[in-house]
């Protein structure tokens, strides 16, 4: 089994994060072996940002995405960039409120999910990425909805755990539409 996921946005939407937690619940909690790497831009906020993961079932498979399985897109820039590595079959999932110009190819699964919308609506922007992983997970299946609930509440800070599980249950539900 290998599944290559990428998550891609600007920088202060949680790429990076994203990346981390999906690893981190592979890894921790469904015995899989996962490679995670990531790629900013020079500015601090605002320049694309990437975080790429690779879960596996053999230890030594290569750690780099080379048949991309699921790009998730949070920015235009970023779609417009990489949605060329996604190969006929292969998953999009997007936040349509960050986008201008929509996907228009036929050949691939395309998921609209207004992430920053939701999380503007639960509370806070800033927990959009949490409702792309829950999306995700709902969508993919690559990981269990409980082990990706545990690599959240692992990485957030206590005051923040009862927001981020809304957001995942939020995610978890547009998803599964």
């Amino acid at each position: 089994m290998r599944k290559e996921i990428r998550f891609a946005g600007f920088g202060g939407q949680g790429i990076l994060l994203s990346g981390i937690i999906l690893g981190r619940a592979a890894a921790l909690y469904e015995n899989n072996y996962a490679f995670q790497t990531q790629s900013i831009g020079p500015e601090a906020r605002g320049g694309i940002s990437r975080a790429e993961v690779v879960i596996s079932d053999n230890s030594k498979d290569y750690p780099k995405v080379r048949n991309l399985d699921v790009l998730v897109a949070m920015s235009q820039e970023s779609l417009d960039i990489y949605i060329r590595d996604l190969k006929s079959g292969k998953i999009l999932i997007y936040d349509p409120d960050m986008m201008n110009n929509f996907p228009n190819r036929k050949d691939i699964n395309i998921y609209p999910i207004p992430a920053t919308q939701m999380a503007y609506d639960i509370g806070n922007k800033i927990v959009a990425n949490v409702v792309m992983l829950g999306a995700l997970v709902s969508i993919t299946n690559t990981i269990s909805k409980e082990s990706l609930k545990n690599a959240v509440f692992d990485v957030v800070p206590p005051k923040f755990k009862e927001l981020n599980l809304k957001a995942l249950e939020k995610g978890f539900e547009l998803g599964h539409k």
